[in-house]
């Protein structure tokens, strides 16, 4: 395999397992032998899971304490030559995790940045989840202290689409109940938690249930957890603004009403059977 683009060398962005060592793709088992450096979030912990795989390239140490010094030694490396591997500590990297500095000082130098895809955590609880997949919010890890905290989800509590977020296990009952003050009891969520591992658990219910399923099994609050959050729901009988109305308009005039009603719904967050029954009625 040529991990050589003329002069220099390739970045590479390698995905990694979030549990099942199965799921490492052979794609990714080949670019890990084959270049000439792995750059990791925590080189212990990534040992273990090369070494699984027979990899025994050398291992860099680069995370969020010394990214910003790192990334600059490793450019001048891929400027004479060396590729190298950017992995996480699970899933795909530069997701809630470091790597924006090299990749972007990467983009800046010309060099050239290869994905390789794999596991991602979000993506893998969304697809189970049972929420809307079509339109998604990531928000990551939400702060730590609940002032802090509430004041993101406030921020987030009128978006229409399924919300996602990333915890720990010390902090999941403080965020479920922060999530619940501000979205309400009732708003559908889903647990999805030690994806991939033995003790998976993905749990569908509102927001108030599942702050009392894990209260009833405090097992169930060990490990990482995503947490998926419904988006608002629009009231039925909202009533449709003008603006609304102009969108309708617009749409329908190039699409046909099922697809411009479809679209509507997404851009303002009414219904899409409100938005189709009125323009019948008022024959936009």
């Amino acid at each position: 395999m040529n991990t050589r683009v003329n002069d220099t060398g390739i970045l590479y962005i390698v995905a990694t397992p979030i549990g099942h060592l199965s799921d490492m793709t052979e794609r990714a088992i080949e670019i890990l032998k084959t270049v000439d450096l792995i750059a990791a979030e925590d080189t212990r912990h990534s040992r273990h899971l090369l070494n699984h795989f027979g990899i025994d390239n050398k291992l860099v140490a680069y995370h969020e304490h010394n990214e910003a010094d790192s990334a600059n030694g490793l450019i001048q490396q891929l400027l004479s030559g060396r590729s190298i591997a950017l992995i996480s500590d699970a899933g795909t990297p530069l997701i809630s995790d470091p790597g924006y500095v090299i990749v972007s000082r990467a983009h800046a130098k010309g060099l050239r940045v290869v994905p390789i895809p794999g596991a991602s955590a979000l993506i893998t609880a969304l697809s189970a989840s049972g929420l809307p997949s079509d339109r998604f919010y990531f928000e990551g890890f939400l702060p730590a202290k609940s002032g802090a905290r509430k004041a993101v989800l406030e921020s987030l509590k009128s978006l229409s689409c399924t919300l996602i977020f990333y915890e720990s296990p010390h902090r999941i009952m403080d965020s479920l109940i922060d999530m619940q003050s501000v979205f309400g009891p009732d708003r559908e969520a889903v647990l999805a938690r030690e994806l991939t591992k033995t003790y998976e658990t993905i749990k569908k219910d509102s927001l108030a249930a599942l702050i009392n399923f894990l209260n009833v099994d405090v097992m169930q609050q060990k490990g990482e957890f995503v947490v998926l959050v419904g988006g608002k729901q629009a009231d039925k009988n909202a009533e449709i603004t003008e603006e609304a109305k102009k969108i309708l308009e617009i749409l329908s005039s190039e699409l046909p009403l099922t697809q411009a009603a479809k679209i509507a719904a997404k851009m303002t967050g009414l219904k899409k059977s409100t938005l189709y029954d009125w323009a019948v009625a008022n024959s936009c």
